[in-house]
């Protein structure tokens, strides 16, 4: 009996440690020169022709306005956090899909509508997350909570460039209890 309550109490006491994983902000994944830059941003206006559904550029989040200051396009990463599990919240962008079509590979980012709309996030605020289990999304506006093991490494396709890529674990939508 001892040794059942004993395990009890480890597995519980895991459950309780994995729940309580630290979010991981969007901001982290910036080095500290980047999000002094962001502090001195021109204010970004999305009334351009993406608001109006008449969007037809096929460059996706690769789309660049030369205007911007060069943080927008920042590829720099931050050193520690390679290597390191981390649960993070953001919208999916699908990219692969299993033959259940559930989604295995997709970009996490940090707002929605990100893959349509001037200026997309710069390469250090996108993830490419590979989740093998693989997961339903039904919505791509609905957010994600991630967790994984970080790793700086740098991705280009044909929609986007990002630096770091997520090794997920788990994968779910956030609950309005998470909120």
């Amino acid at each position: 009996m001892r040794k059942w309550l004993v395990f009890l109490l480890l597995l519980s006491a895991a459950w309780v440690h994995a729940e309580e994983l630290p979010e991981t902000d969007w901001l982290e994944l910036m080095p500290e020169e980047d999000r002094q830059a962001l502090m001195h941003m021109p204010e970004i206006i999305h009334n351009g022709p993406e608001l109006a559904g008449t969007f037809t550029s096929k460059e996706g989040l690769k789309q660049q306005d030369k205007t911007l200051p060069e943080v927008m396009y920042s590829s720099k990463t931050v050193p520690w956090m390679d290597g390191k599990t981390i649960r993070i919240g953001g919208y999916p962008v699908p990219l692969e899909t299993d033959d259940k079509g559930r989604s295995i590979e997709f970009f996490l980012v940090p707002y929605p509508g990100a893959c349509i709309h001037v200026p997309p996030p710069p390469p250090n605020q996108l993830l490419l997350v590979r989740y093998p289990k693989g997961i339903e999304l039904d919505d791509i506006y609905a957010p994600l909570w991630v967790s994984g093991v970080l790793h700086i490494e740098p991705i280009s396709n044909d929609l986007a460039e990002a630096v770091y890529a997520l090794d997920a674990k788990g994968v779910r939508e956030v609950r309005e209890e998470d909120l």
